[in-house]
């Protein structure tokens, strides 16, 4: 997987810049490595990476508003690299269109392992595998089209609409989406959507699957999926 993925890195620490693209080239990743928000932006839309890897406490622009900047024009994988791990700096990252973050410091295979999990995640919900099995044995006549009221979810083209119109959704959300249509009115807890969409066979911080679940909230419907305190979230058939 790593052959030929361009990593984008925006890091303005020197010894952290260069020791990260030295592992990250050893694993096989072309990596193009920027020390400030501007030229960050700048390689982005010169060279079109396949993922960005953003930190938060970046001179020019912050990689929070990088993040926002590159969600406006594309839906590239993006993970934040922060030092802290704040309740703030994590909900930004996640609310300006991040799909996961990483605290340092980091373990190098560690950061190796979530930058492949985001890309298996990116190829699967971007329409290069195909739907979630469960998601598949619910296709009927309208074959990969699942309905949920005025929510259409096309599992074979991955698209979404509401109302008719179009939903634009990034490969988390569309992934997240995928999971809760393949078990309308089942509640899915945050640990079982972490293991299923974010690719953590080891656990994780399930804000990350509170502040997707928002975002996809106000794209889908904030009445479509349901909290079931204590245990976690479902769609509501």
């Amino acid at each position: 997987m790593a052959e030929h993925t361009h990593v984008l890195f925006v890091e303005d620490d020197d010894v952290i810049r260069e020791a990260t693209q030295l592992a990250l080239e050893r694993d096989g990743f072309v990596v193009t490595a920027m020390p400030d928000g501007i030229a960050g932006l700048e390689a982005f839309r010169a060279d079109r990476p396949d993922i960005a890897l953003l930190d938060v406490m970046v001179p020019g622009m912050d990689g929070v508003s990088l993040c926002r900047r590159i969600r406006e024009e594309s839906t590239v994988p993006v993970i934040m690299l922060s030092a802290r791990a704040d309740s703030i700096d994590v909900v930004l990252g996640l609310e300006a269109g991040a799909d996961d973050y990483v605290t340092k410091p980091f373990d190098g295979a560690v950061l190796v392992a979530r930058i492949r999990a985001v890309l298996r995640r990116f190829g699967h919900a971007s329409g290069s595998g195909t739907a979630a099995p469960a998601a598949q044995e619910q296709r009927g006549a309208d074959g990969g089209v699942l309905t949920f009221g005025d929510l259409e979810i096309d599992t074979e083209g991955m698209e979404v609409r509401r109302g008719g119109r179009p939903v634009a959704l990034t490969p988390t959300e569309m992934r997240l989406l995928l999971e809760f249509s393949a078990a309308p009115g089942t509640v899915l807890s945050r640990d079982k959507l972490l293991e299923r969409v974010w690719d953590y066979g080891w656990g994780g911080d399930t804000r990350v699957v509170d502040v997707h679940v928002q975002r996809l909230r106000t794209k889908v419907g904030q009445d479509r999926i349901e909290t079931v305190r204590g245990f976690g979230y479902k769609l509501k058939a």
